[in-house]
């Protein structure tokens, strides 16, 4: 099956061709049969005039003879036909039993219907004979007697050829479809013209609207005319425009919040040093303390150290907002750096770790520590033992998978695990953690380079890990 064009262009041009091969066509049908009509009109009224005349100046006596006329003879009969002839034209005249022809023609050759309504007037008729056209005119001649016509039984039959006619025609007809050629590649030429002027303006709105999709928001087109087109120009200037202000605004909100969080994250770190201090010298006399006292102490050890870690994710995000984030990338040991990420946190006896230990990668070590730190505090936290991480090298890279074996994340929450502040289900929302882990996780991983994804499995969820090779 053939495609359809889709284009406009192209949808312009075939819609211009159509249009011309229509009106092409018509004014040739129309033109080719009136120029027929024309010409077998011509044709049909010279011979029934020819034969007209000349029947009606014959001057021997026919029909109903008078006393003192003798019959018609055979050689007037000929005369007859003779003033009827013409080269290739058949002449055929018959009285009783007399025959007199002229041409290729005989008596067979004419057509019953004809022969029968000739005793009664001047017939035509156009026939094939012999795989060739002919105008055949059959009359009979009439005397006047005592004012009454009267038939005389002589019947004349002419066979007029209509070659020159045909030729004529075919003439024509060539001429007839040699125009419309003509017409039709006259009429693609103007439609690929016009569909380029029509289309020159769309393709630059098509282009300047490419460049705004890639960030060019100072792009406008000139405008020329009154015309749609014109309109269509200075509203997309206007759109742009405005686009521009409203991006601008957004920058400027967008940049004022980042700095927001970067300096009141900054300005938290001082009190919270001296909180934690604090913290650090109740937690020694928590268990001095009576019950309901140590709990305090213990609740209020737990959200210091929420808060401690929600303040160095919002620093660490702000860093990557404010593009400053930097990638020092040097040979790693990949088994010895999740042991060491592990042994710190003291998860050592709660993960098992399947990497060999010649496994090596070009990393930032210190942004692998937080990479691996979050996907394992996240299944530790959300899922159920065991916990496994496998690395392994791959052809193009070096593969990380974390698994855990828990009731799994919902499916609805999966495309926002690596959102901000996204918890999935309804008893995370006040659970430990930022809700910030994975979105920086996510943001390591692209410093590197790499992608990072998470399916859920039977049981538990797996995230993967992919770091190119540098």
């Amino acid at each position: 099956m053939i495609p359809l064009p889709t284009g406009l262009r192209a949808r312009l041009v075939i819609t211009f061709t159509l249009v011309a091969v229509t009106a092409s066509t018509l004014v040739a049908t129309i033109g080719f049969e009136l120029a027929k009509t024309a010409l077998v009109t011509r044709t049909e009224t010279t011979s029934l005039d020819l034969v007209t005349r000349e029947l009606s100046n014959i001057d021997f006596p026919v029909g109903k003879l008078q006393p003192g006329e003798a019959a018609p003879t055979t050689q007037e009969l000929d005369r007859v036909a003779q003033t009827l002839s013409a080269p290739g034209r058949g002449v055929i005249i018959e009285y009783g039993d007399l025959v007199s022809v002229t041409g290729p023609m005989v008596l067979s050759d004419v057509p019953n219907e004809l022969y029968g309504r000739t005793k009664q007037s001047v017939v035509t008729q156009r026939r094939v004979i012999r795989n060739e056209l002919w105008f055949v005119v059959g009359a009979e001649v009439y005397r006047d007697n005592a004012g009454v016509p009267q038939a005389t039984g002589l019947r004349a039959f002419v066979f007029f050829p209509m070659r020159a006619d045909v030729s004529q025609l075919n003439a024509l007809r060539a001429r007839l479809f040699q125009g419309g050629i003509a017409i039709v590649l006259i009429a693609v030429v103007v439609s690929l013209l016009s569909a380029r002027q029509v289309l020159l303006p769309v393709r630059r709105l098509s282009a300047a609207a490419q460049a705004l999709g890639e960030g060019k928001l100072d792009t406008r087109l000139p405008v020329h005319g009154h015309d749609e087109l014109a309109g269509l120009t200075a509203r997309f200037n206007d759109a742009a425009a405005a686009l521009e202000l409203s991006v601008s605004e957004l920058r400027s909100l967008e940049a004022m919040s980042r700095r927001f969080v970067a300096d009141v994250s900054h300005e938290l770190r001082t009190p919270l040093t001296a909180m934690t201090a604090v913290a650090d010298v109740l937690s020694e006399e928590a268990d001095r303390l009576p019950d309901a006292p140590a709990e305090a102490v213990r609740l209020v050890l737990r959200e210091v150290e929420r808060l401690r870690e929600l303040v160095e994710h919002l620093i660490e995000i702000s860093r990557f907002d404010a593009g400053t984030a930097m990638l020092n990338l040097e040979p790693v040991n990949v088994a010895d750096a999740i042991g060491d990420c592990l042994e710190t946190r003291g998860w050592t006896d709660q993960v098992k770790v399947n990497a060999s230990r010649g496994l090596t990668g070009n990393l930032d070590p210190r942004r692998f520590d937080v990479i691996v730190a979050n996907l394992v505090g996240n299944a530790l936290k959300h899922g159920l033992p065991p916990v496994v991480v496998t690395a392994r090298s791959t052809e193009n890279g070096l593969e990380v998978k974390v698994r855990d074996h828990g009731k799994g994340i919902p499916r609805e929450a999966l495309p926002h695990v690596f959102d901000r502040f996204f918890k999935a289900g309804a008893g995370r929302t006040r659970s430990q953690g930022s809700g910030l882990g994975l979105a920086i996780a996510r943001a390591n991983v692209h410093l590197h380079g790499g992608t990072i994804s998470v399916r859920t499995q039977d049981p538990g969820t797996l995230f993967t890990v992919w770091l190119p090779h540098s």
